[in-house]
């Protein structure tokens, strides 16, 4: 719609929010109507107008087959668009349209916004189906002309309420008519089943709903005198009761076709059992997280215990081993810290590496600084855990081998993302500007015992491939190739 509008129309930017805005609302006009909605715009020269939306109904057949949206119909051929346009009016006069042998009724109704016609709604109603309307119909198409008169008067849709449409209840879910007072004109079956649910034994018409709410409602006396005024339609608001095990949505449209307040709609759902699984949902991602933590807990305990037995060990070698299993214990840790303040099983990495960073760069012999450029984007916890270890082992393997005591230099860690959303890939480069690798060195045949984690968890558990080579100046590089999937 922004494209057709800004090419073919004058329309300013608060224009374009006013339709857009109608647009988000007018599947409550379209399914009341039991109608197609095209919404039409006069071109910038005022010859034509551009079809810029389009909304089929849920609740009755469509009378058009074809996508309207981008259509280009010159001036004075549909003559009720321009008397919408040219007098501000809703046009019902004419006879039904004939379309591939289905008859249509075709009304204009005009998008009004501060005084000023916007464009035409081309209301379409196939008529091959029309039989006598029960309660239920015409409580639906007085309801749709009361909006419809509010869409040309200019106070419809509601601007300092933004509904989401998806989240919102529909017509279908359930409807309730009330009168000036709060009294129920009519309540469809769906929504006296969701009364019911709440606990209401007897009918909802003639009762005033927002205080036959009320008392459905759990007594908290603050709460009962503006749970009246919601539920009586006196401000269009969203809201939500639960009573007797049952949760009801409700969504509150005070109808003032001609300026004054005649009445309103109540739009309900049921909504019981998706807020079940929603707190479901929730326990299951605070048992998760609480999981995550813990284990980050004893993960850090492991590697105390590990500290504190080092410090007793004389063998300089056991020590250093003891000290290495310190930090790849760490590692892990770190990555539970990260999960267990996620929602999901998926971390940001960049923060996991430059602790890996920080936490290794403590073992330097001499005086190295180390850095991370680019980025690893959010990953997963299968990967994560994995990368994490074998970023540990690439570093204390750089800094311990590459650099005597004393010396100085610069470890940097380069990620980057790319590939298909089938085939990510994610390159990962360390390299260090150390003494560099010794003649005949095979990365692949070391026996050196982090060198073999790295392998095994790049080759075996990240499904990637590693390689350890001379830097162009000085130093080693190391190359990690790893298939990621991408993530939005």
């Amino acid at each position: 719609m922004n494209e057709l509008v800004r090419q073919h129309t004058a329309l300013d930017d608060s224009d374009l929010e006013w339709l857009h805005l109608l647009v988000s609302e007018w599947q409550l006009l379209s399914d009341l109507s039991f109608a197609d909605l095209v919404l039409w715009v006069p071109t910038r020269d005022g010859t034509r107008y551009v079809s810029v939306a389009q909304m089929r109904p849920n609740t009755g057949p469509t009378s058009y087959q074809d996508d309207m949206v981008g259509h280009l119909v010159p001036r004075g051929r549909r003559p009720m668009l321009d008397a919408a346009l040219d007098e501000g009016r809703i046009v019902r006069e004419g006879d039904p349209e004939w379309r591939e042998e289905v008859p249509v009724r075709v009304e204009s109704i005009p998008v009004r916004r501060e005084g000023r016609v916007l464009g035409v709604i081309a209301r379409n109603t196939n008529l091959l189906t029309v039989r006598t309307p029960s309660r239920l119909e015409l409580t639906y198409l007085q309801s749709a002309s009361d909006l419809a008169q509010m869409i040309a008067a200019g106070s419809f849709p509601f601007p300092d309420q933004q509904v989401d449409m998806d989240a919102s209840p529909r017509v279908g879910d359930g409807l309730i008519r009330l009168d000036a007072d709060g009294i129920v004109q009519y309540a469809s079956p769906n929504a006296l089943s969701a009364y019911h649910r709440l606990g209401l034994a007897a009918d909802l018409v003639g009762q005033h709903l927002g205080e036959a709410t009320a008392e459905l409602a759990p007594s908290r006396v603050p709460v009962d005198e503006a749970l009246v005024k919601l539920a009586s339609g006196w401000a269009p608001r969203e809201f939500e009761i639960e009573a007797n095990d049952g949760v009801i949505q409700f969504r509150a449209i005070p109808l003032k076709p001609k300026g004054t307040r005649i009445g309103s709609l109540v739009l309900l759902r049921d909504v019981t059992e998706l807020r079940r699984r929603e707190r479901e949902l929730i326990t299951k991602d605070a048992t998760i997280r609480e999981i995550h933590h813990r284990v980050k807990n004893n993960l850090q305990t492991v590697a105390a215990l590990l500290r504190l037995q080092a410090r007793r060990i004389d063998s300089q070698r056991g020590r250093e081993a003891l000290e290495e299993a310190v930090r790849r214990v760490g590692s892990i840790a770190i990555v539970h810290e990260t999960l267990s303040q996620n929602l999901d099983e998926r971390v940001e990495f960049d923060e996991i590496a430059d602790r890996v960073l920080a936490m290794v760069a403590e073992i330097s012999p001499g005086k190295v600084t180390g850095r991370r450029t680019g980025r690893f984007g959010i990953l997963e916890a299968e990967v994560a855990t994995p990368l994490s270890m074998v970023l540990t082992e690439i570093l204390q393997n750089a800094l311990e081998h590459g650099f005597r005591q004393g010396d100085t230099g610069t470890v940097e860690v380069s990620a980057i993302r790319g590939g298909t959303s089938r085939e990510a890939r994610l390159l990962v480069t360390v390299q260090d500007d150390g003494v560099g690798l010794p003649e005949d060195f095979d990365p692949h045949r070391s026996g050196n015992l982090g060198l073999q984690i790295v392998r095994t968890l790049v080759e075996g558990e990240l499904g990637g491939t590693f390689d350890m080579v001379p830097a162009p100046e000085r130093g080693t590089r190391v190359i990690l190739d790893l298939p990621v999937p991408s993530h939005k």
